[in-house]
């Protein structure tokens, strides 16, 4: 039998779990290279399996717009630093928990002020 990369919570089954995260008062996130370093700390902390990663800096501001490839899914990220805020995608499927990576994006990006949205992506 094939192996099952979906989704239990014992009421129903579903493909993922989507966070949508809103990042208010965050810092570091104009660096591509704290913004990869914290990534690949939230990945390893929910458990996930990083393929690749890739980001790219606007000006004027800063800004950063970018991926982690993992084998569950996604992590992404677009940062306007000019309002200390970022907008943070995590998309998972599996055995994976995406709340364990919030602690390790709260302590990159320095901040508590986080918005968490939910999303059961694909109930069958």
């Amino acid at each position: 039998m094939a192996k099952e990369y979906c989704c239990s919570n014992g009421h129903m089954k579903y493909a993922g779990t989507h966070l949508i995260l809103e990042f208010w008062e965050a810092k570091n996130i104009n660096s591509i290279p704290k913004i990869k370093k914290t990534f690949r700390d939230a990945i390893k902390a929910c458990g996930a399996t990083l393929l690749r990663m890739d980001m790219h800096k606007f000006t004027p501001y800063g800004g950063v717009s970018g991926m982690a490839i993992i084998s569950e899914s996604h992590f992404s990220i677009h940062s306007w630093p000019e309002y200390n805020y970022a907008a943070i995608d995590i998309f998972v499927c599996g055995t994976v928990d995406p709340y364990q990576a919030l602690p390790a994006l709260k302590k990159g990006f320095q901040t508590e002020k986080v918005q968490v949205v939910d999303l059961k992506r694909g109930i069958f």
